[in-house]
């Protein structure tokens, strides 16, 4: 079903403004995936934030002229699922993880921070652990040395007092 002139541009808008707001953009070839595959992608993609749209070429690439996915726009032919994604690392995640268990779906590129990615570029940008597991990574960090500090204060204060470990931290801050 062809688009009239209004309906072109308000996908284009809806587009720009998609490319707008998101970090990365996966381009994948989707050729021979079921309807029920497909379904199934599209949830993973909702559920993780990810933005997955089967856009015409042309359109995609007026979208996103003079943006940072402007540098992947030579590859935006044939038949393809474009994932925009706030979260740096959630559109390729969805889609790597998907395309592991789905030979059908072939990831083609991807742009971060206006450098073009290759399908191993993707990749690389999948492993990245999310937002949320790297905070948590650097609050343990943070929490280790102060962790250590109470052990040694507290075995201190064991080989001092004994018995009395509640007075002994406070006496052996002040020794």
């Amino acid at each position: 079903m062809s688009l009239n002139r209004s309906e072109k541009e308000a996908v284009v808008s809806d587009v720009t403004g998609l490319a707008a707001k998101a970090q990365t953009l996966v381009i994948a070839e989707y050729r021979g995936i079921t309807v029920a595959d497909m379904t199934k992608l599209r949830n993973n993609a909702r559920g993780a934030g990810v933005n997955l749209s089967v856009l015409k070429n042309t359109l995609a690439r007026r979208a996103v002229a003079g943006s940072a996915f402007e540098v992947v726009s030579d590859q935006m032919t044939g038949p393809l699922i474009y994932g925009f994604s706030e979260d740096a690392v959630a559109a390729a995640k969805v889609v790597a993880e998907f395309a592991k268990t789905n030979d059908k779906l072939v990831i083609r590129a991807g742009a971060y921070g206006g450098k073009a990615l290759d399908v191993n570029g993707v990749k690389q940008l999948a492993s990245i652990p999310s937002k949320e597991v790297l905070l948590a990574q650097l609050l343990g960090l943070m929490q280790s040395p102060i962790s250590r500090t109470a052990r040694v204060l507290a075995a201190l204060a064991e080989k001092r007092g004994g018995g009395a470990a509640e007075a002994a931290p406070a006496e052996a801050v002040a020794a």
